[in-house]
């Protein structure tokens, strides 16, 4: 049970700095009166604030700071709960959210919404909707039990019998089937590569067991031709290469020789040339001149002659001379010729030497590379034991996981069995169904007491039958709103007893905001007042009235509010 002892304000609504202190279980019974305006229901607005979150009234929560002072907005609400104290502590402009026990604040490590779950579903045990139909009535903005729609009114029902357990069960165990159905995904894929893995394991050990050593000694024959063929190979390039660079050395030195030679030649050739040609020159001189140029002198004919004479014994000498020359030349390019043919002939072996010595390298090559295929197929035999092993353990593991498989969907099966049960059509309706008829036998003494004589009837899904004594139907919207209040007014007595009976949602507080006030006749005014003297002891009822002239001298104590310089302040 919630026992309810104070609630302080500031800087909220109408309240400015000075706050005010309401004592919650100071009386049984408290009237609360004042003019329009004045802040007589502000108390319902600060105790949703503070414990809830919300402001009780259809309004922006910002609009819940004092519009004069705009800051430093706070409410504070002490309780019991059992043997434990609580205080709760909400502001705004700065933002602050405290829940104390015994004197000691609970830790915030946790961010504010599940702050706030913690502290309706830890502590009060009570939501912000349930709070409404256990603790309040009559307010403009309070939604009657009976203008719910179904799903809010099983909620409300839910948390007075407090079996919303059984719908965080079920919650919990749809999580833990999703966490399920995850795992069981993976397993799935863990068992199907397992398979994939073990059906190549054994493809594997097939063909490794599959070799022989036929195709070793094939890979060892073939290292042999490739070894006959170096060595011959070898072989050839040696008888080539035997006084080869000797006798390189030797036909350089004769192309050296034979060409200077050469070289000779042709010059003493030139030289023959250009004599003939001067010799042209100069008698064709004394053939066309009488006087010398030179020396200025005349040139007789018996000169002439002698000139000519000698110029041609000098020609015959040259002329004897250049057919010597040609017969040495064309000597020397013969030999020039024999020089190059045999230096080809020593290139040509050079060259299938370098040839050689390529083969050789890449037959070195391949028999490198079939000794490593050798050695992988001698590894690879010697690798059956071990993959052997490896298969094992495949197959044992794909064991175990599969019995792994084999749990989940059982606990899977076991818990959709249990789901069916923890929904709401099973234990709670169950459950449901025994307390409705302790309801309805309440709701009907009350609407009794409240000289309202119709039958009513709830049914599991919580929409309502009502009868008159001549057995007409009717349903809620049928009747007037002073009917309609008798009818709102038995459900929450009714609904605190069954919370007292519960433990649930129990409280010693129950607010009826200016219920007096509304539309019940002076016998409905007279019947609630007799009700509220028939609770049980340790309630806290306060009722907010225009009416305090006539209602002052029906309660044990009054709290009035008045306004002062646009502030809210108490007498």
């Amino acid at each position: 049970m919630i026992h309810f002892k104070s609630c302080k304000w500031e800087n909220f609504l109408s309240t400015g700095n000075d706050p005010i202190t309401i004592l919650l279980d100071r009386s049984p019974t408290t009237l609360i009166v004042g003019q329009n305006g004045a802040g007589k229901s502000t108390l319902l607005d600060a105790l949703s604030f503070v414990l809830f979150n919300k402001p009780h009234r259809d309004i922006n929560k910002n609009q819940l700071i004092n519009s004069i002072n705009g800051k430093k907005t706070l409410v504070e609400v002490e309780f019991e709960v059992g043997s434990s104290n609580f205080k709760v502590v909400r502001g705004i402009k700065p933002a602050r959210f405290e829940i104390w026990q015994n004197g000691n604040m609970i830790n915030q490590s946790s961010n504010a919404r599940d702050y706030q779950k913690f502290l309706e579903q830890n502590i009060l045990k009570l939501n912000h909707k349930s709070f409404h139909q256990v603790v309040v009535l009559g307010s403009s903005s309070f939604i009657p039990f009976m203008q719910l729609p179904a799903w809010s009114r099983r909620s409300v029902i839910e948390d007075l019998l407090d079996i919303n357990i059984f719908s965080k069960m079920n919650t919990l165990l749809k999580e833990r089937n999703s966490k399920i159905k995850d795992e069981l995904i993976d397993i799935n894929h863990r068992i199907d590569l397992l398979k994939t893995k073990i059906t190549g394991q054994s493809k594997y050990i097939k063909d490794l067991e599959s070799l022989n050593q036929d195709q070793i000694e094939n890979k060892k024959d073939s290292i042999q031709i490739h070894e006959k063929d170096i060595k011959d190979t070898f072989e050839e390039s040696k008888t080539l290469g035997l006084n080869l660079e000797t006798l390189l050395k030797e036909e350089d030195k004769r192309y050296k020789v034979s060409n200077d030679q050469m070289s000779n030649l042709k010059s003493r050739d030139l030289q023959h040339a250009t004599g003939i040609k001067d010799l042209v020159k100069e008698s064709r001189f004394y053939e066309t001149n009488d006087h010398c140029p030179t020396c200025d002198q005349d040139i007789g004919s018996d000169k002439k002659e002698e000139k000519q004479i000698i110029i041609k014994e000098k020609a015959f000498a040259i002329s004897q001379d250049k057919d010597i020359l040609a017969k040495q030349i064309a000597d020397a390019q013969a030999e020039l010729k024999d020089i190059q043919n045999k230096t080809n002939q020593l290139r040509q072996k050079q060259q299938r030497i370098n040839s050689n010595n390529d083969k050789i390298t890449l037959l070195q090559k391949e028999i490198d590379k079939i000794q490593k295929e050798i050695g992988q197929l001698h590894s690879a035999t010697g690798d059956v034991s071990k993959a052997k092993k490896e298969l094992n353990n495949s197959r044992k593991s794909k064991e175990d996981i599969t019995e792994k498989k084999l749990e989940y969907v059982e606990e899977r099966t076991y818990n959709e069995v249990i789901g069916e049960m923890l929904k709401d059509t099973g234990i709670k309706t169950k459950v449901i169904k025994q307390y409705l008829p302790v309801m309805n036998r309440l709701i009907n003494q009350y609407l009794q007491i409240l000289d309202f004589f119709v039958a009513f009837h709830l049914d599991e899904n919580f929409n309502e039958t009502i009868r008159s004594r001549h057995r007409d139907n009717f349903n809620y919207s049928s009747f007037s709103e002073g009917e309609k209040q008798r009818i709102d007014l038995s459900l929450l007595f009714t609904w605190r007893q069954i919370a007292k009976l519960k433990n649930s949602a129990a409280t010693n507080l129950l607010v009826l905001d200016e219920t007096f006030d509304s539309s019940l006749d002076a016998d409905g005014v007279e019947s609630l007042t007799k009700i509220l003297g028939t609770l049980e002891e340790g309630s806290n009822v306060f009722i907010i009235s225009h009416k305090g002239d006539i209602l002052e001298n029906k309660f044990r104590s009054k709290i009035e509010f008045f306004k002062e310089k646009n502030f809210s302040k108490i007498k």
